[in-house]
Parts: structure tokens; sequence; C-alpha cells
């Protein structure tokens, strides 16, 4: 519960106001832009959405019971026991009037926000195991999923909507979080989920064309990606990838001694040496990889239990993150050490004999299912195959899909095309346009998922690895607009087991 009038000093940037029935000492019992969840006493926020226009519902949020109601306009009828506040932004009102209601929670933890197209939910687990590991109590929310402390929180978006954003960091705070770690989305930048909040440290692990339905084009999606930066607090700093070429945009405008520069091919000079954490990779293999890292003339041994050397990155950006919080670095890479490894990331599935290997990753991108076919043809042994199970969403971007289609007949010994979720559109047709980057090289087309894992399963020798790629943690398909339940991990579990007792089988015999 909060006062109206506390609510309304939170919000920048009122226009106007009608109704004064609505006293200011009245108490709020919810903040909401979904009419569908008012109650009595609940402050109604018009947002302008893509499916809806929330204006259009305020008179069902008022018949509901909501004392008061934010918009950029005002409907037909006020009526005079109803307080009406006019902005000129419904999206950062509502973040502003949440932070209020929530006793401006996001102010009072220490703040750590990672974005970028790929990485962002490894590289944020390893920050959270990290702070958890070195004293400092802290959260998770991220892909799917909101943990604070051994409880989880199932989530519908990589960063939640604003005000359920400042109710989440509340929770924290109350079961005694001192921090919180976040995913935050290019879509959450754009239309305002973060505003309000100020981080302690920025991270960008890297950007890659992905949805540009959404942004246009490259330049609309990293001027999102930006954005993040333009958050910190006075107090902040910015952890980059310096190996990708956007690196240095997404930091243009800090003080070089707020910048921690992390690199595997070699720090760019526009990184003072002081503030350079680079990595040079040892031994790799499906347990892992070891790499030493180098920060301050120092060199420490370090282990990451993924392989790939893309996953060094993410450790040496949760590094970075742990230097700048004043953490020592033997400490730092302790704690990055104790994380789980991370659902649907590079996670890896065995024969009973241990002869073959599946890994289901999320890749979902050109640039994700390229580094993860690269990372396991590294460690495939000789003589031995890499296989590859993959589709693309439908209602999405379609240019990525002949690309990914090329991607995987380079580097893949065998591929299977399958159905990811195709949503609205018709799966063959997906898998058409993916098999035009083919350029007619030997593949199979199966495009029921299941099946299509069943039949690579089948096909692996000893030594052999698959990848099972573009669903990751997910377990649902969404066909036809509906979604049912499907996991890749329970599909890989049980034909592995099945393959595992053929060959026993075919040895009694």
């Amino acid at each position: 519960m909060a006062l109206l009038k506390d609510i309304e000093q939170g919000i920048g940037g009122i226009l106007g106001s009608r109704g004064a029935g609505a006293s200011s000492f009245v108490e709020v019992s919810l903040v909401t832009c979904d009419s569908r969840d008012v109650a009595p006493g609940a402050l109604f926020v018009a947002v302008r959405g893509f499916r809806t226009d929330g204006h259009r519902h305020i008179a069902s949020a008022v018949s509901a019971g909501a004392v008061a109601v934010v918009c950029e306009e005002y409907p037909q009828e006020c009526l005079p026991s109803v307080r009406y506040l006019q902005v000129g932004d419904a999206r950062a009102a509502l973040a502003e009037a949440g932070k209020a209601f929530y006793g401006d929670a996001s102010d009072q933890l220490m703040i750590v926000g990672v974005t970028g197209t790929n990485g962002k939910t490894t590289t944020s687990r390893l920050i959270t195991a990290m702070l958890n590991s070195a004293g400092i109590p802290a959260g998770y929310i991220g892909t799917g999923l909101c943990r604070i402390g051994s409880r989880d929180i199932l989530l519908d978006r990589t960063t939640p909507e604003s005000h359920e954003l400042q109710a989440l960091f509340r929770r924290m705070l109350d079961a005694g979080c001192k921090a919180a770690v976040m995913e935050v989305s290019s879509h959450a930048l754009v239309l305002r989920r973060v505003h309000g909040i100020r981080f302690r440290a920025a991270v960008f692990t890297n950007l890659t064309p992905e949805h540009l339905d959404f942004h246009e084009d490259m330049e609309h999606y990293a001027d999102a990606k930006r954005m993040l930066f333009g958050q910190l607090a006075p107090d902040g700093f910015g952890v980059v990838n310096a190996d990708d070429p956007h690196a240095r945009f997404m930091v243009s405008g800090l003080d070089q001694e707020r910048v921690f520069c992390c690199s595997i091919e070699g720090a760019p000079s526009f990184c003072p040496p002081d503030r350079r954490i680079e990595a040079e990779i040892g031994v790799m293999s499906v347990d892992g990889t070891r790499a030493m890292i180098g920060f301050h003339g120092e060199r420490i041994a370090a282990t990451v239990a993924l392989p790939g050397i893309f996953n060094v990155m993410n450790l040496l950006e949760g590094f970075a993150v742990g230097i700048g919080l004043g953490i020592e670095p033997s400490e730092a890479l302790r704690g990055l050490a104790s994380g789980d490894a991370v659902e649907g990331r590079m996670e890896r599935f065995w024969s009973p004999d241990r002869s073959r290997c599946a890994v289901v990753d999320y890749a979902h991108t050109p640039d994700a299912l390229q580094k993860a076919l690269e990372a396991l043809r590294a460690i495939t042994p000789e003589g031995s195959g890499l296989t590859v199970v993959f589709g693309c969403g439908g209602n999405r971007d379609r240019l990525k899909r002949p690309e990914m289609g090329r991607i995987a007949a380079d580097l893949a010994d065998r591929v299977i095309l399958t159905s990811d979720n195709p949503r609205d559109e018709d799966p063959e047709a997906i898998l058409d346009e993916i098999e035009a980057g083919m350029t007619g090289r030997a593949h199979l087309r199966v495009s029921d998922r299941a099946e299509a894992i069943r039949r690579a399963v089948e096909g692996l020798g000893d030594g052999d690895i698959l990848l099972v790629a573009g669903k990751g943690h997910e377990k649902y398909q969404e066909v036809a607009g509906k979604k049912h339940y499907f996991s890749d991990q329970d599909i890989l579990v049980a034909c592995l087991e099945k393959s595992g007792t053929d060959v026993e089988e075919k040895e009694h015999e």
C-alpha cells in the first residue's frame, strides 16, 4: 500500500489533472497497466501498446475500482470520484509510479545490468553466483526466471514491465538482498521498462543481427543497447566485450576510468592498459575451457565449466564486474566458478556409456549458432562427427533464416532442419527459407522436432557430438498460435537412454 499523494509526487512531467474526488491521502492498493488486473484502490496507467491502447480500457478500469488513472489523453468522461493525471509519456510514468509504490526499492539495491544479443543469461548468472559467494546477497532477473535466494519465480519476459520489476526488487530487499543482477533487453530499454533505475554496473556482451523486425536496422539496435550505459549511477562503471566492433560506441559517453575492457583477441587502443582484462585460451574440451586471465600485470589460472571461447568472454565480463566492485581477483574467480550450469546454455547430455554427447543451446541467431558450432567443432575428436538440429522461429526476423542454413551447412557434418516455434507461420515454409542458404548441400528435413532429435541421436557414433539449437531452456513449442509442452532435454534424455539400451541388446545377440 502507498498513499496516492506519494505516488503522484514520484511521477514526473504531469501536464494536468482532473477529478478532485479521490483524496490525496487515499491508499493505492496496486499499480498496473493491465485493466484486467485492476482491483478496488488501484492506480491504472493507460499505456499505448502494440496490440491495444490502454486508453480504450480506462472505463473498465474505473468500473473495476481504480481510484486514479494516469493517461496521455483524458477520456471523454472523467468521473469526479477518480483522480486523472495527464502525462506526456505513460511508459515513463508507469515506471515512476511503480517505483514510488514499492518504496523506491531499486534505489536501495546495487543493480548490475547486462545487455547484448547473446550471452546475457550466462553472464548474469555468473555475476550473481560471484556476488553471493563474496557475501553480497544478490537476486537475479533474466530470461524466464527471477531467483531470490532459493526461490524461483517464473517470468514471461527477459525484462519484466517496469512496475513488475520494482515489485521484484522489493521482494529482494525484504529477503535480505543487497544486490540484483538483471538481463536488460533492447525492448526493455526502448519501452522504458528500466526507466528510473540507476545501475552500478552496465555490461555489454556483443551485438549481432536480431530483433530487426522491431529495431528496423542495426544502427537503431545499437542505439537501444547503448541506452543502458546512460543510466549508470554516479559511481557506476561499464564493462564491454572489447572484441566486439560496437564496444567503443557503447561506452563513448563515459570517461575511460569508468570502463573495463575484456578481450581475448587483444584489447583495442581505446582501452587504457590499466582497464584491460585479457584471457589466453588453454585446453578446451566438452567439460570446459582452461584459460589464463591477465589484469594489472597479474596472470591467474581459471577454468570455465562450459565449452567455447565465448564462455571465456562471459567469465571475463563477470570478473570485470567483480574487480569494479572491489572484490579480490581470486575471490571473484572462486565465486564465478561456483555458479550452477544454466539450463539450455551449452547444456550437456551423455549416452549411458559416455561415448556420445548431446548439447542443448539457446542459439537462435546466426552469430550464436556459429559460435556454438565452432566451439563444438574445436572439441570434436578427430574421426568423429558433429551434427546439428535446428530451426527458426515464426513471426520473427526472416532474413536470418538462410544465413543460419549456410552456417549450419558450413560447420556441421550432418544437418537436420526442424521446427522451432513456428507460431502462426507454416513450418514447411520456414524450412524452405532456411534451405535457401544451404546451396543444395546434403541435409535432412524433419519438421517434427521430437522426431528430428530421435533421428539425430540414432545417427550418432562413438565420439560424435550433437547440437540441438534454438529453444534452450524453453519448455514449450508454439504451433499455430498455441503453446504446448515440449522439452528438448526430455526428448534427448529418452533417446540417449534408448540408444544405450539398443547397444546393449546388440552386444548380447
